[in-house]
């Protein structure tokens, strides 16, 4: 037990040491290393016995002398003794060859002989000696380490071998075993390490005590890469996976370089691929407008419709900080590509109908893209009067400052939860599809077009995001209903359909996206859980690290999102976008009923904007009573005031 703590504080020091004295240390080694094993040669060929001899003095001395000199020009002292890898073992070989040619040469000029059997025991010797201490310090040192953790990589190609390389070569990650689906690579060895099917996972896992599993499959497809974590998830393991391709190949990232999974990986939904004319058919040489170019979709826009090369964007924004982000993210894309844009960031609110206006007027606007919007149900829930001004006043106001400046083509950014809502959120963004539907009947300039998307992954407010907080704090991860489900989608995939539908728009189309299937939220927070390398606290499972809470719906929220009010839907020139032709108001209804709206706002009457939205073609469907945190402690205070009085009057 002394012996081995004493060895652990020497390779301590060693390792802690500069590296010029860990080279001279090394050198000296060697130099000790080459005349044993000349010695050690001789004496394993002679039969009566080995004795040094003047020449054998000389020989070794040179030998070692201008063998070290070799192995200084190969190389072999820059290599870094725990992690040596099939680099340095190679090296190893030539100069340990060299030196054996060296030793014979010598032997040859002083004994006027050559003895071929001595230089083969010496060049296996010093390969033994020299080598294999080596590679003995590295698996010492690894063995002290304590915190390595025994990893899998599922890939055998291209992509996984250069990730156990860059494992092998690192503290933290010690490869131990690849998975791979190709039946012919099963049981090979690639660098040591062996293939295994995915069928003996369980097996594997206990074997090797794996921790991790990492995904090196930079190529395959979602709906793959799905299939492949559907098969690891019933097993403790962390799931992470390395950066695309497209992203190793361009330099951006490295091969080494892990990641928690993505969340597209989990859904298992290809991307809708985009169509490139559409894409540029409403942008390049066009000079586009940007609202609400901060938020999670309008900083997406801006960044697709920069590659896009536009003659001019303008990015409006009520939010200092989002708008200086963003002009300064595009401001580096521009310069980086050297792309000829003009780049203005606007401060303001779509409520300022005069603003709107004047920039649309003073830059020529071509193209607007609205994403401007209060999009938190429960926030709005509590906010009604501020939530209609924005969502439908604003778009009303930029709608009527686009039409009045000539604007070609403006294209709302709507939700899901417009069809058939039961909160104000969805209610106020289907009143504005309802606006511009109006507008479209008077218009014979601007066509107006709006596109329906479900939930955005990666946004603000999105559940991915607290969903992986709350899994790596500890728990619990809370969910609001067992049976609540959504449509996801990711940002640049909504971006790409909001720029496709506006170049499809004729006037008052209300475009939708085939998202596939909906996912279950509380089975997307289980699997988030045992891909990352966490089990589920419950009722069966009382040793599990992580609870699923529920806490229940909140204001406006529903179990379900739909994307169609109606079943009447068409085609369009997209494969995976549809056309919905809903029911709509003429646009001297609307305006009547939008003068209405804005005097009840005005008066903070919370409960007649409700009763209004019931009445106009919404399909709002409230679950509860108007819950407006202004409103209440307003109605609460008249209360009291008229207690008050009846107090003092019976008094």
């Amino acid at each position: 037990m002394i012996n081995m703590i004493k060895m652990n504080t020497a390779i301590h020091w060693f390792i802690n040491s500069p590296r010029p004295v860990k080279r001279a240390m090394t050198v000296l080694f060697d130099l000790m290393c080459i005349p044993f094993c000349i010695a050690l040669a001789a004496w394993v060929e002679a039969s009566d016995g080995f004795v040094w001899t003047p020449n054998d003095i000389a020989i070794s001395l040179l030998t070692a002398s201008i063998s070290i000199i070799i192995f200084v020009k190969l190389g072999f002292y820059r290599a870094i003794l725990r992690y040596i890898g099939t680099t340095t073992i190679s090296v190893l070989l030539i100069g340990v060859s060299i030196s054996a040619a060296i030793f014979s040469s010598f032997y040859l000029l002083f004994n006027g002989k050559f003895a071929l059997t001595q230089a083969l025991f010496y060049w296996s010797f010093l390969t033994v000696f020299i080598g294999g201490s080596r590679l003995a310090f590295k698996a010492y040192v690894q063995q002290m380490n304590k915190d390595v953790s025994s990893v899998a990589i599922y890939g055998a190609g291209a992509a996984g071998r250069q990730l156990a390389s860059a494992l092998a070569h690192g503290d933290k990650y010690k490869p131990a075993v690849f998975f791979d689906d190709d039946i012919s690579l099963l049981g090979a060895e690639i660098d040591g390490l062996k293939v295994n099917t995915p069928r003996e996972i369980e097996a594997i896992i206990e074997k090797y005590q794996l921790t991790h599993v990492f995904l090196a499959l930079p190529s395959v497809t979602r709906s793959r890469r799905n299939e492949i974590l559907r098969k690891l998830e019933p097993f403790p393991l962390r799931v992470k996976t390395i950066a695309g391709m497209e992203d190793i190949v361009s330099g951006k990232v490295n091969i080494e370089e892990l990641k928690e999974l993505d969340i597209e990986d989990l859904l298992g939904r290809d991307s809708v691929a985009p169509d490139d004319s559409l894409l540029e058919m409403c942008i390049t040489e066009k000079v586009v407008m940007v609202t609400g170019a901060g938020g999670s979709i309008g900083s997406e826009l801006c960044r697709q419709i920069i590659q896009l090369k536009p003659k001019t964007l303008l990015l409006y924004e009520l939010s200092e900080y989002g708008l200086y982000a963003i002009e300064r993210e595009l401001r580096k894309i521009i310069k980086k590509r050297q792309l000829d844009i003009e780049l203005f960031a606007l401060l303001g609110s779509v409520q300022h109908k005069n603003r709107m206006a004047k920039c649309m007027e003073s830059f020529g606007v071509q193209t607007v893209y609205h994403a401007a919007a209060y999009k938190h149900v429960p926030i709005v829930e509590h906010n009604i009067v501020e939530g209609i001004r924005n969502n439908v006043f604003g778009t009303f106001h930029a709608a009527e400052a686009a039409l009045n400046a000539g604007v070609e083509k403006f294209v709302l950014i709507s939700t899901d939860k417009a069809v058939r809502p039961t909160n104000i959120m969805g209610a106020s963004k289907r009143l504005a599809e309802l606006v511009l539907q109006g507008m479209s009947e008077k218009s014979n300039s601007t066509i107006f077009t709006m596109v329906r998307f479900g939930n955005v992954l990666g946004s603000s407010g999105s559940v991915v995001p607290l969903f992986r907080e709350q899994i790596k704090s500890g728990g619990p991860v809370t969910v609001t209903h067992p049976d609540i489900i959504r449509y996801f989608m990711t940002i640049p995939e909504a971006a790409q359909l909001v720029i496709q539908a506006g170049a499809m728009g004729r006037g008052g189309d209300v475009f939708v996206l085939d998202m596939g299937e909906p996912v279950k939220i509380a089975t997307l927070a289980e699997r988030m859980i045992h891909l990352m390398g966490r089990s589920i606290k419950s009722s069966d499972n009382s040793r599990g690290e992580i609870e699923i809470q529920y806490s229940g719906l909140r204001p406006g929220e529903k179990l379900y999102e739909e994307l169609l009010i109606g079943e009447n839907v068409e085609g369009t020139e997209h494969s995976r976008i549809m056309t919905a032709n809903e029911e709509y108001l003429g646009w001297e209804e609307m305006s009547k009923s939008l003068e209405l709206l804005d005097n009840l706002c005005n008066n903070m009457d919370c409960e007649g904007i409700a009763q209004l939205l019931l009445r106009l073609p919404t399909g709002y469907n409230p679950q509860h009573a108007v819950c407006d945190l202004l409103w209440k402690s307003q109605a609460d205070l008249k209360s009291g005031e008229e207690k008050v009085v009846q107090f003092k009057t019976l008094s």
